[in-house]
């Protein structure tokens, strides 16, 4: 909405479109690199200038990848080199929590690098930000999103075993309280390319999408809209357009 609050606190937005996953990785390492910096020398400089970190919130779509956060046990990857080729997907190993998953086309991923000491230092409120933001949006779509105990993300039906199935990824990393990688939402996503690892590492877990659910295909920049929106409202943040070209 226009009536932002003026105590909102600004958080400047990209949309990187379709991008390779080490290339937005590199990125958010650099964007993330600066605030930490800014931060350290701040402590330095206790009772003189102190700079302001800017917080920073990225939307992307990845080409066919897997990548293993630092939980993860490559056991989970069903594929060797050449079964990865075949299928046109690379792998990374990565340094956020969590294990296996995969992002591809038609899956919205939300990189938020937020300096949290400007909003609340608690991860896992941030995580349950997260979430409340993803399970808003696809009650937008009239579909029950929830969270299941014990595992991180989006769920849906998560009280029955046979049925619980994820419909958004969570992965984060935290250093100095500046918050790198995030949440990956499947919209009309290709669910066949879960079934080359054991997603997250839970075995017997099915994986849905916003298509599946709703037996169509539903407009991503539409869904984007929505999430923007609910994080803006959930963090009290005022999104300003970032045009970085590297």
């Amino acid at each position: 909405s226009s009536d932002v609050c003026s105590s909102d606190l600004k958080v400047f937005f990209q949309d990187l479109g379709s991008i390779d996953y080490k290339k937005a990785w590199d990125y958010q390492e650099k964007l993330s690199k600066t605030a930490i910096d800014i931060k350290i020398a701040n402590r330095k400089n206790e009772n003189g200038y102190q700079k302001e970190t800017d917080s920073h919130f990225l939307f992307c779509e990845h080409p066919h990848v897997y990548t293993l956060g630092k939980s993860g046990s490559f056991e989970n990857l069903l594929l060797d080199e050449e079964g990865l080729k075949t299928i046109d997907a690379t792998f990374y190993k990565i340094n956020r929590g969590g294990d296996i998953t995969y992002h591809g086309p038609g899956q919205i991923v939300g990189y938020p690098i937020l300096d949290l000491e400007k909003f609340f230092t608690d991860i896992h409120k941030y995580l349950r930000f997260l979430e409340e933001a993803i399970i808003k949006t696809l009650a937008d779509y009239d579909i029950k999103g929830e969270r299941y105990d014990g595992y991180t993300g989006v769920w849906i039906e998560p009280e029955n075993p046979i049925k619980a199935r994820k419909i958004c990824a969570m992965g984060v990393r935290c250093s100095r309280w500046v918050t790198m990688h995030g949440f990956a939402l499947n919209v009309n996503t290709d669910l066949n390319y879960f079934g080359k690892i054991i997603p997250c590492g839970i075995e017997g877990k099915d994986v849905t999408s916003i298509k599946r659910e709703l037996g169509r295909t539903v407009n991503t920049e539409e869904v984007k809209a929505k999430i923007k929106y609910h994080l803006a409202t959930l963090f009290e943040i005022d999104f300003e357009d970032h045009e970085e070209v590297d």
